[in-house]
């Protein structure tokens, strides 16, 4: 092999990589953070914290409070017993509702990121067994829908209750259970919140969503 030859080749690369001003480069400097991000450091981090997917991105609104805790207790929910098939609730609070699950105002209060996150927040997790989990963390599990759910727990029984601070309701249907979460379903535990940085995410998946429906799906 001529090392002189190979030296050459290595610095045209560099040179195209990191100082050549053109699309070209800007392009293939994507794709490689991509292989990199997805491929090397991702994995890295889910070894180090015991999970297959240590960071996620919030897409929606359920564990939003909009506004300070008194003012959130005090919202409005829907309290009763329900099933999938047959729902009957009465108007209530936020508060009638936890306090029917037997959780206190002083009990949540003192519950991990008591006062919820926002959509478009990063959410940090660490591995989970079912011994781990205590009510009041926040837990994400899959479902049958496309995405990850993260809600906070409820209830532990011989399986998980879970329930977004924001929504008024545990959420039952044929996608999702959230009186049913068995413990094989588990991915982490919430550990750290970093405000807004997931929209980074969001706005990407959307323009690829964009991209891909030929701009009927476009949101701007």
């Amino acid at each position: 092999m001529n090392w002189e030859h190979t030296k050459k080749q290595l610095k045209k690369i560099w040179h195209f990589l990191w100082k050549e001003d053109s699309i070209y480069s800007w392009v293939v400097n994507i794709i490689l953070a991509f292989i990199l991000i997805k491929f090397i450091i991702y994995p890295g981090i889910g070894f180090i914290l015991g999970t297959q997917l240590p960071v996620v991105a919030v897409i929606s609104e359920s564990m939003e409070h909009r506004g300070d805790f008194e003012t959130w207790w005090k919202n409005p929910a829907l309290c009763g017993d329900a099933n999938i098939l047959y729902n009957n609730y009465t108007e209530c609070t936020q508060a009638d509702w936890y306090e029917g699950h037997r959780i206190t105002k002083e009990q949540f209060q003192n519950f991990p990121m008591h006062n919820g996150f926002n959509k478009g927040d990063i959410i940090i997790l660490k591995g989970a067994t079912y011994d781990s989990i205590n009510v009041g963390d926040i837990i994400v599990f899959q479902s049958k829908l496309a995405y990850p759910i993260i809600h906070r727990v409820i209830e532990k029984n011989d399986f998980i209750q879970t329930k977004g601070d924001h929504n008024p309701r545990q959420i039952q249907d044929p996608k999702l259970n959230e009186k049913y979460v068995t413990k094989d379903l588990l991915l982490g535990k919430a550990w750290i919140k970093i405000p807004l940085l997931g929209y980074i995410k969001i706005w990407f998946s959307g323009l690829i969503n964009c991209l891909a429906t030929g701009f009927n799906q476009c949101t701007f």
